[in-house]
């Protein structure tokens, strides 16, 4: 039988209670309001990447061991990975540009991160600049149009069904093709890096702050930065 989707304020919850910790005391030991931490952990406010990074920064603690916080605490120790991921239970997290699920989240120093990711930004505008991280990435299209943009080739749209595999240290960013309001994509993002996952989460929530590029009328593809054509 499927058990509920965890969310991020069972996480906090289970966090404090394993700790000892009243509101205030983590709200001190984080910098996050007591009102604010009291909200999440009643599932009626979420924390930006930028609250969360900073969270697992005050409290000393990785961005995937605090991931790791919603796996079972009785398990017994693992000497063959395997995770069976499910939707209901990915880890869920909402930006300006993407609503991210992250699956088989317990599993720790991992080299590939699958997410499902909406996409909503259909201009650079609202996207900002284009995002780097090292490894390589693959994307497929479940559902609606997405343009791909990347910083030396030209704009491509993929269509739903359509997939892209390329180097995730040159810029990229995913936008919703003229005409749909919303994509979403399975994106697998691969790395030599074993905490590629807080590297990612700590790499958005900077790239959330970043000073949004700047934006001429037109299409989609005509906001793009300047950009070279493959050979």
């Amino acid at each position: 039988m499927a058990t509920d989707a965890p969310t991020l304020g069972a996480l906090i919850r289970s966090l404090r209670s394993r700790h000892g910790w009243t509101l205030k005391e983590m709200s001190e030991k984080s910098g996050i309001p007591v009102s604010t931490l009291s909200k999440v952990e009643h599932d009626r406010l979420t924390l930006t990447y930028d609250k969360l990074y900073q969270l697992s920064r005050r409290l000393g603690m990785r961005m995937s061991e605090l991931f790791a916080e919603l796996s079972d605490e009785g398990s017994a120790p693992v000497t063959a990975r395997r995770s069976l991921g499910h939707r209901q239970q990915a880890v869920h997290f909402e930006t300006p540009n993407y609503d991210y699920q992250f699956l088989c989240a317990e599993l720790r120093r991992k080299r590939m991160i699958p997410v499902i990711a909406r996409i909503r930004a259909t201009t650079f505008k609202q996207f900002g600049e284009l995002v780097h991280h090292s490894g390589e990435e693959f994307t497929y299209v479940l559902k609606g149009r997405v343009v791909m943009h990347t910083e030396f080739y030209d704009p491509v749209v993929l269509n739903e069904g359509e997939s892209i595999y390329f180097d995730s240290s040159m810029g990229h960013a995913y936008l919703t093709a003229e005409g749909c309001e919303e994509a979403e994509v399975l994106t697998l993002m691969s790395s030599a890096d074993e905490e590629q996952m807080e590297s990612l989460i700590s790499l958005h929530a900077e790239h959330i702050g970043s000073t949004p590029a700047p934006a001429e009328a037109g299409t989609v593809e005509a906001k793009a930065p300047a950009r070279k054509r493959a050979k």
